[in-house]
């Protein structure tokens, strides 16, 4: 397989510029291992796992990769700020458990001062022989140069409307935001490799972002329903038989799955079905919760709520995730010399 050059592979020290997504309830340490082993780099995602889980998880990745136990581990931890916010004071923080595994990278999303996170990542660093690789999503241009400038991170990424899960939702769509961001930080040898994330599915799509100045691209809902996915099988039914547009970002998802307490102005892109049509009801939020309660006890699929991006339409069979990666590498690479 050609491996291809950019600042994101140097970086990393891998031979395809793509990144597993780190999704909280569907990535493991089976997706993180499949991307890596493909040749791209994969994360695990952290929430509100605890200490003990996380630190079995990255050794579970170094185990199924054969890295030395002197090593760091080719794959990275995704963390979120505001939950890192209570975890941090706690008498369970996470920063400290997982890097004493050395994981080769961090991921941090959504907090109110991710800056403080960052700066702990690297007086941790500065203790030991060893530099963590930090990532930080971005979803508009003042977070981008604030964490290139001010936080000087490593790799940010750039994550467009259209992308799953959690996000900002007066996030541009990610063909306006990139160009957006790559002329407000010009290229020169320090700034921070940027990543396109945000619906992604095809390696037409990667071959543009990388044409267009991104030094690689994020891969998240595409791998939702690979064998490696935590996804229950009922969750992945519903995503295979979705269609185009079949997505939307909105609060009333975390409303009824009890998690509406992110960040002001962060909401969630999920699957759209019987929880949108309750709202548009007009359906007070106690009733909503009885129905959505209610359809969960039958085991009905009709409002589950699924955290999945525009890149689900792509979808049509339960593909792993490293032939996905290694197809989708090679449509790029054919892309590109075409």
């Amino acid at each position: 397989m050609a491996s291809m050059k950019t600042k994101l592979t140097t970086l990393l020290g891998t031979k395809i510029p793509i990144v597993s997504a780190p999704m909280y309830y569907a990535s493991t340490p089976e997706m993180a291992a499949a991307a890596t082993g493909a040749g791209a780099f994969g994360f695990i995602a952290a929430g509100f796992t605890p200490s003990t889980t996380l630190i079995k998880e990255i050794q579970a990745v170094r185990s199924i990769l054969n890295t030395p136990p002197e090593s760091p581990v080719p794959m990275g931890v995704g963390l979120l700020g505001w939950i890192l916010d209570m975890t941090e004071e706690s008498d369970d923080p996470r920063i400290p458990a997982v890097l004493a595994e050395r994981p080769q990278a961090i991921w941090f999303a959504f907090g109110v001062d991710l800056g403080n996170y960052v700066k702990m990542v690297r007086e941790y660093d500065e203790k030991r022989d060893h530099k963590t690789i930090i990532f930080v999503i971005v979803n508009n241009i003042d977070e981008a140069k604030r964490a290139a400038e001010e936080w000087k991170v490593d790799v940010l990424v750039v994550q467009g409307n259209e992308a799953g899960g959690h996000g900002r939702g007066d996030a541009p769509l990610l063909q306006t935001l990139l160009p957006s961001v790559l002329t407000a930080i010009p290229d020169s040898p320090s700034r921070p490799v940027i990543l396109a994330a945000g619906g992604i599915s095809t390696g037409t799509q990667i071959a543009s972002f990388l044409k267009h100045g991104a030094d690689g691209v994020v891969l998240g809902s595409r791998l939702l329903c690979t064998p490696e996915c935590m996804y229950p099988s009922q969750t992945k039914d519903v995503i295979l038989s979705s269609g185009v547009s079949c997505t939307m970002r909105s609060t009333v998802f975390d409303e009824v799955n009890r998690t509406a307490m992110w960040p002001e102005g962060i909401n969630g892109r999920a699957i759209v079905n019987d929880i949108v049509q309750d709202q548009i009801e007009g359906l007070s939020l106690d009733e909503r919760l009885k129905r959505h309660d209610l359809s969960k006890a039958k085991g009905e699929s009709d409002r589950l709520v699924i955290w999945a991006g525009d890149a689900v339409a792509e979808i049509k069979d339960g593909e792993s995730t490293q032939s996905i990666i290694l197809g989708l590498y090679q449509d790029a690479l054919a892309a590109m010399d075409g």
